[in-house]
């Protein structure tokens, strides 16, 4: 998605990936299979780049480093990886610009919790390697027995009462600048613990969407590197907003803006690599955006209800050319435009009714029967 924003401007992208049959390796001027959390082949990637950035945080901080040392403009920098990439350095960033988030203590191992029973009940985290819920797990007692291979140090975290999930994407540009997209709402599968559909703008009061900007441009600044900051919040039910955590790069709670704002964020992010000035956050209208997730298996992808979806007015399908389906991985999303959320609602049902990302395998044996 951010190659296809690219070519509008005919920059040139190279890209580093271990997977041969990535997404992005039809599309880079260049690719290059490798690893990217390994420092030698790092370097010798980006030898002749001039700006160097990162879809995923788990890559070298120590080859982003040197980059930097010579001369190269990295986005984000390395001091903010190191910091996202452990989620123990991240809370404490938190508490130590005066960033709001849930009560939190650190801790070497489980049987260190029952020194902190004023925090629970509570989740018990990985500082680092964990996303989309892997890595974390409820502690209501004391006495709690973690599963082989969740191994600490951990942050242990105090569950909190909330009322609706946000995020914000912010973008701080070369200049210093910070903007920010409306909030969005987050509503999530429980069973996959992936966002299942999000709503944008998010369905809360004015004061709370304008809080919400402001303290995701707070993190932004607190952070002080270029580039984009998806900063997700817990709502509370008294209307508080505590920052969970950041990613610093373009996230899935900013696919919809590729059709509902002027600039994308990935439009966006690339201004920011530029030099460029921020765009135009502004949303067209009402927006939903349904992640199409794998179902039935492993296999080719077959995308089932596509004609139904695209029947719907306004609505955009994103297939993010995966060579492979697996029950509960992303394989793209659905944009859903319109004038009112009742329209935004009818045509988000209608999506989810019909998509379904599921084996190629599966409809021959279906045809067979």
């Amino acid at each position: 998605m951010f190659i296809e924003n690219a070519l509008r401007y005919d920059v040139q992208v190279n890209v580093l990936d271990p997977d041969p049959q990535c997404p992005c390796a039809q599309l880079a001027s260049r690719f290059v299979q490798g690893r990217f959390d390994d420092l030698e082949t790092v370097l010798r990637f980006a030898a002749g780049a001039e700006v160097v950035g990162i879809e995923i945080e788990h890559v070298s901080t120590e080859a982003m480093e040197q980059l930097e040392k010579q001369g190269k403009t990295v986005i984000p920098a390395a001091s903010v990886l190191r910091t996202i990439q452990d989620k123990g350095l991240q809370k404490e960033f938190y508490r130590r610009h005066g960033i709001p988030s849930a009560p939190f203590a650190l801790v070497e191992s489980a049987s260190s919790i029952a020194n902190h029973a004023a925090l629970l009940p509570a989740f018990l985290k990985t500082r680092t390697g964990g996303y989309d819920g892997k890595g974390v797990m409820p502690v209501d007692a004391a006495a709690t027995a973690v599963p082989e291979g969740f191994k600490g140090p951990f942050v242990l975290e105090k569950r909190v009462a909330i009322a609706k999930e946000l995020a914000v994407i912010a973008v701080r540009g070369a200049d210093g600048t910070s903007v920010a997209y409306e909030p969005v709402e987050m509503v999530f599968n429980p069973a996959l613990n992936l966002v299942d559909t999000l709503l944008a703008p998010a369905r809360c009061d004015a004061s709370i969407a304008n809080e919400a900007k402001n303290l995701a441009i707070r993190v932004a600044r607190a952070f002080g590197s270029p580039g984009i900051y998806a900063v997700e919040m817990f709502l509370t039910p008294e209307g508080e907003l505590l920052v969970n955590e950041t990613a610093p790069r373009a996230h899935n709670s900013g696919h919809h803006t590729i059709e509902a704002c002027a600039s994308s964020q990935y439009d966006q992010l690339l201004r920011a690599y530029m030099g460029w000035p921020a765009g135009d956050v502004r949303m067209h209208g009402m927006a939903a955006m349904v992640n199409l997730v794998g179902e039935g298996g492993t296999g080719t992808p077959h995308l089932a209800g596509a004609k139904e979806i695209l029947r719907q007015s306004g609505t955009f399908i994103h297939l993010y050319g995966k060579h492979e389906t697996r029950t509960g991985r992303k394989m793209g999303h659905v944009t859903v435009l319109a004038p009112t959320t009742a329209e935004v609602d009818r045509a988000v049902s209608a999506v989810k009714g019909h998509a379904k990302v599921v084996p190629a395998s599966t409809l021959k044996t279906q045809s067979t029967q």
